[in-house]
């Protein structure tokens, strides 16, 4: 139990923390990671290198210190963070050496400002967070290893089939390779996966979401072959599953995980909208709700920026074509003129606010989406501006969680 002298202090700190919180968590993974290089096997570099992670991390901090006297507030990121964890492998044993650095670090970017007293209250502060952290996390370790066909650790898969669903998008079905039983998964949920990748000096783990239902066979992952932007390079992991990895060959994966989940408790109609890889989620989710509930009203929309990119199209409408209640619909970016002569596409352009009120008739639509930040940003505000309610909109970051407003 934190003394309220300690709650005082670092609620006074929250201020601070909004300003120079990304400086703290820079500093904190560069003296970690210095002290710690063998903590690089588990942490994405290319996250690190263009701020997502020190940012993301940045805000978990600033919430932890503005609900330090209520934590259960913070539960729901606790566990959407706790399933990360869970699939890295994070463990008790990891807690005071992040601890340890995050002190070091208040210290240097604040320096006079961190007095003595402050780096005591927040070394409390910092003791208190990371126990509900590992309390969560241990939940999740004992469901991951007791269910049916579940494991502890990485376990080795077989890619027992690899797939082109589009110029840029790769599908590799995983069969386990002692033969045993897999266990089920929630729609929605991801596995990581771990590579050594030759030229890299430390182990690659990525984390994929599951992109077809629970069937006790196998596991699919759709991957996007992630190509160089501006300062972010040639995704290392991505690249090396679609030039390297065959059928045959063996990969280790966690249990699956993940809080990005349907609600099957609910019958209200459901739309799913996903921008590229973003609608590897909502493939399982779809085919539950045809298989467990086919009264319930669902749409799929999908942007694409043209046919050449888009994956799994044949699938989802075969998924549609077994179902009364179900539509969808895919807007393409810059069609070709194939695209036009097939009409392959329901809508030219980007995804806006006036077309989306014609498919959503009722506010009480729950609405997933998923896709590249930007194109979460303009959903998310186009839904807002139509009048769902906060509860009823659901979408997920792949990568560190970034900001929607």
């Amino acid at each position: 139990m934190l003394s309220q002298k300690t709650i005082d202090i670092v609620k006074s700190t929250v201020p601070v923390l909004e300003v120079h919180g990304e400086a703290i968590t820079r500093c904190f993974y560069k003296l970690m990671f210095t002290d710690h290089p063998e903590l690089l096997n588990v942490f994405n570099q290319t996250n690190q290198k263009v701020g997502q992670q020190p940012k993301a991390l940045a805000a978990s901090v600033y919430a932890a210190a503005k609900h330090i006297d209520n934590l259960e507030a913070i539960l729901p990121v606790v566990k959407q963070i706790g399933h990360k964890h869970r699939s890295l492998e994070i463990k008790p044993e990891h807690y005071p050496i992040v601890g340890k650095y995050l002190l070091l670090a208040i210290k240097e970017v604040l320096q006079d400002a961190a007095t003595d007293e402050v780096i005591e209250a927040w070394g409390e502060a910092y003791g208190a967070i990371a126990d509900v952290f590992i309390s969560v996390e241990a939940n999740m370790y004992k469901e991951a290893t007791t269910a049916v066909g579940g494991w502890e650790g990485f376990r080795k898969f077989i890619l027992a089939r690899k797939e082109e669903e589009s110029d840029v998008i790769t599908s590799f079905y995983l069969k386990p390779e002692d033969g045993q039983s897999i266990s089920t998964f929630a729609p929605g949920q991801y596995i990581s996966i771990k590579v050594n990748v030759p030229g890299e000096e430390y182990t690659s783990i990525r984390q994929y979401s599951l992109s077809d239902a629970p069937n006790g066979d196998y596991y699919r992952i759709s991957v996007k072959r992630e190509s160089a932007k501006e300062e972010i390079p040639d995704g290392v992991v991505s690249t090396y599953l679609h030039d390297h990895v065959h059928e045959g060959d063996v990969v280790e994966i966690t249990a699956p995980a993940g809080d990005f989940t349907l609600d099957t408790t609910k019958e209200t109609p459901v739309l799913f909208i996903s921008g590229g890889i973003g609608q590897t989620p909502f493939i399982p989710m779809l085919k539950t709700v045809a298989k467990e509930q086919p009264e319930r009203k669902a749409t799929f929309i999908h942007a694409a920026i043209n046919n050449h990119f888009h994956a799994l199209k044949d699938e989802v409408a075969e998924v549609v074509a077994s179902s009364d209640n179900i539509t969808n619909y895919v807007c393409y970016e810059h069609p070709t003129e194939a695209d036009r002569a097939n009409q392959a596409f329901d809508k030219e352009g980007y995804i806006n606010t006036e077309w989306l009120a014609e498919l959503i008739t009722t506010k009480e639509t729950d609405v997933y989406f998923c896709g590249p930040l930007p194109f979460m940003k303009a959903i998310n505000q186009a839904v807002k501006e139509i009048g769902v309610p906060t509860e009823n909109i659901h979408f997920e970051f792949f990568g560190p969680a970034g900001e929607l407003e």
